[in-house]
């Protein structure tokens, strides 16, 4: 019987995977590879959203692309690709946009979130349309499940809405994702700032435990992490935001719960827990670092694992796309 199908993304828009993009997605992918047919890319199309460096993006994605490998997908277990080695999904966007509505796509919340944030006359045109090419990354591989946080559930409804509304007004063509939602992962917050979500576009430097970080540095930002009034170890939300935020990144990297890190620690003090932390972030990151590192030193190996992930997309995307032009009514090229 064949597997069911998964995709996911993820934008090459730092030069490292943090913490919580590690604990959030990428460990729970290198998972879902073994009971499903899982395609994962770097969506530099997305990144372009919003400005970006030529050079830097280039760079960006190959790094992406690296820890991808690193923290554990296998090019024999899974489909690895770049965005951008597969013009279908562009192809396929601009079908989805013209069966869109303007008002479906303009209440899209992360759009009046970001545009909010860098004033509307700044937002692109790309970054209003930006759910719709989500959407055609999805149906473009026939997903039968899309790894989602609640953050994103939205687009993926909007995704849902296209795939039935196409298969309505054109006859059966896609399939109807569903969401598979992750397995349940404390929110990891800012080390600087515990109230705030740990991310590259709202956390400062010392709020962000990167994956590729030097261990030194690991080590001084765990040290220096905003800590509550008293000693106890023990997890409050209200008023110890702070160790309660570190205790959710140890049991969450070491399956250990949160009651028996308590229990364990109880008496011992924040130095003591914070070293011992330390080590355990650490310890899961450097296998990773090491993995990427070697593989960001031999280019024309991770370009050929590129090329296979793009290859093997090309083969899915393609057929989808073969159908959605009869479909719609395009002459076939001869």
């Amino acid at each position: 019987m064949s597997r069911a199908r998964v995709l996911s993304g993820i934008q090459p828009t730092a030069d490292s995977f943090h913490l919580g993009n590690y604990l959030g997605a990428l460990r729970q992918w290198v998972a879902l590879q073994d009971s499903y047919d899982a395609f994962y890319c770097v969506v530099d199309l997305h990144a372009i959203t919003v400005p970006q460096e030529p050079a830097v993006l280039r760079r960006r994605s190959r790094v992406a692309a690296a820890q991808l490998f690193g923290a554990g997908l296998d090019p024999d277990r899974c489909t690895v690709f770049v965005q951008s080695h597969v013009p279908e999904h562009t192809e396929l966007t601009w079908m989805l946009e013209c069966i869109t509505g303007f008002g479906e796509a303009s209440r899209m919340v992360q759009f009046k979130d970001k545009s909010a944030r860098a004033g509307a006359d700044a937002a692109s045109v790309g970054l209003f349309t930006y759910p719709v090419l989500q959407a055609a990354d999805i149906l473009l591989y026939q997903t039968d499940q899309v790894p989602v946080g609640e953050d994103q559930r939205q687009h993926l409804e909007l995704t849902r809405d296209l795939a039935q509304r196409f298969n309505h007004r054109f006859g059966p063509t896609f399939a109807v994702p569903r969401p598979y939602i992750l397995a349940e992962v404390a929110k990891i917050t800012d080390l600087d700032n515990p109230t705030a979500k740990m991310g590259k576009s709202t956390s400062s430097p010392q709020g962000i435990v990167d994956v590729l970080e030097d261990p030194a540095s690991i080590r001084r930002k765990i040290a220096r992490a905003v800590t509550d009034s008293g000693s106890d170890i023990r997890a409050d939300d209200e008023a110890k935001p702070g160790i309660t935020n570190l205790l959710h990144i140890y049991s969450a990297l070491t399956g250990e719960s949160v009651a028996s890190l308590e229990q364990r620690y109880a008496g011992a003090g924040y130095g003591t827990f914070k070293k011992d932390l330390t080590e355990v972030v650490v310890s899961a990151f450097a296998p990773i670092r090491e993995r990427t590192e070697k593989m960001l030193a031999d280019d024309e190996q991770l370009d050929r694992l590129l090329a296979h992930g793009a290859a093997r997309a090309r083969e899915v995307a393609g057929a989808t796309m073969a159908t959605v032009r009869d479909r719609m009514g395009f002459l076939l090229a001869t």
